[in-house]
């Protein structure tokens, strides 16, 4: 049984789903909390699944009250944080989402885009003097945590703070021993969300956070839990996937110099390259896990209600049913319907900040870091231990002498 958060399979994950997609397109695996599940890998199915209303986010919507009952507890001062997008299904996923779409719109998120190249910009030159840093901790965080924090309200002094917080939420399983480790930085998470949330309704300003307060005066378009878990998940999955696309995209560059070399001569196809490297080795390892809410058939394999679904979008975009040499990173492809950012319903609502901050993140290093190289042995390359996200634990760097 495959576990999808473990070092050996996120040191070879490309060649396992290889082989499922040929002989194995739906599988066991093993998920935290000692839970087993299904893994769908072909483009097709996971196309299907991202769109099957029958397959719910929420277990309640498809577990019998005994299997309800069974399901392991969340801790009651995270309880309200559950209320959030990620976990919800229509018709209140749909009322939340419209609630944060216009912070998100294309034309919101272009104008964001000077206040990060500056952000861009003044990282790199913080990395002056130095031969070799973690391009993780020194860029690929920190730009994607301002953004996003400058975007719904967070002061400066509490970024970083936030940042660390929101990393140990979304990496520690519920009642493994790590919950132990996890809690401290879990209070003080839950513990800034209601300092930020009455902060805000004492001073509000031009930002999302100060929105979502007023909107909760309306009791029911937003209740007090639900303005909590919004906060908490686009503080958290605002900046986590982009950390992610910007590591593993600039990995993916430094193994492809030929194509990096394109992308420095050719900074106007920033925005294509950002898609293909959003395919080629995405932010996101899986989908979200899903509940069949029925019995039913997926990929030729019988599903029973209650049973968990998880579709493996880092499969799927690179199916050869699918993708033209699909192994090959091109930042010139096209199409490129990768499935990175969902279907449906669950369409990732921050979609176009993640590629601006892409665009922005890769023209920057490549113009001012042309030189860089791998400073760390490639077997020394570490995955966050995740079922759902792919991201680099660092990524040491030096600049090249020429």
């Amino acid at each position: 049984m495959i576990d999808l958060a473990s070092a050996t399979h996120k040191a070879n994950s490309h060649h396992v789903y290889a082989k499922l997609r040929i002989d194995t397109p739906i599988c066991r695996i093993k998920l935290p909390r000692s839970q087993a599940g299904w893994l769908v890998t072909r483009y097709e199915d996971v196309s299907r699944l991202l769109k099957n209303d029958r397959l719910v986010k929420d277990a309640a919507n498809a577990l019998t009250p005994e299997k309800l009952a069974k399901e392991p507890k969340i801790p009651g001062f995270l309880a309200p944080l559950t209320r959030n997008m990620l976990g919800m299904d229509d018709p209140d996923h749909a009322r939340l989402k419209r609630l944060v779409q216009a912070g998100f719109t294309p034309l919101r998120v272009e104008q964001l885009v000077e206040r990060t190249e500056e952000t861009a910009e003044r990282l790199i030159h913080n990395l002056k003097g130095k031969q070799t840093f973690d391009l993780v901790r020194a860029f690929a965080l920190p730009l994607p945590v301002t953004v996003i924090s400058e975007l719904l309200g967070v002061p400066e002094k509490d970024q970083a703070r936030f940042a660390r917080w929101s990393q140990v939420l979304l990496s520690a399983p519920i009642d493994s021993w790590r919950i132990v480790l996890a809690l401290p930085s879990m209070i003080a998470f839950v513990r800034y969300i209601h300092r930020l949330i009455e902060f805000k309704r004492r001073e509000p300003a031009d930002d999302l956070v100060s929105a979502l307060v007023a909107l909760e005066a309306d009791g029911d378009r937003l209740s007090g839990e639900e303005l909590q878990a919004m906060i908490a998940i686009l503080l958290s999955a605002g900046h986590e996937t982009t950390t992610n696309l910007i590591a593993n995209g600039m990995l993916a560059l430094l193994r492809h110099p030929t194509q990096r070399e394109m992308l420095m001569s050719q900074p106007g196809l920033a925005a294509q390259a950002v898609e293909e490297l959003l395919r080629y080795d995405g932010p996101v390892e899986a989908t979200t896990p899903r509940y069949a809410s029925s019995d039913m058939e997926i990929a030729g394999a019988s599903i029973s209600r209650g049973d968990i679904v998880l579709g493996s979008l880092a499969s799927a975009n690179r199916d050869e049913r699918q993708f033209v040499d699909p192994e090959c990173l091109d930042l010139e492809r096209s199409p490129n319907r990768h499935l990175t950012f969902g279907e449906g319903g669950h369409y990732c609502v921050g979609a176009a900040l993640a590629r601006m901050e892409g665009r922005v993140a890769f023209n920057a290093l490549l113009r001012q870091l042309p030189n860089m190289k791998l400073a760390m042995p490639e077997e020394e390359l570490k995955w966050r231990p995740s079922p759902v996200l792919r991201g680099l634990e660092k990524l040491i760097l030096k600049r090249a002498v020429i």
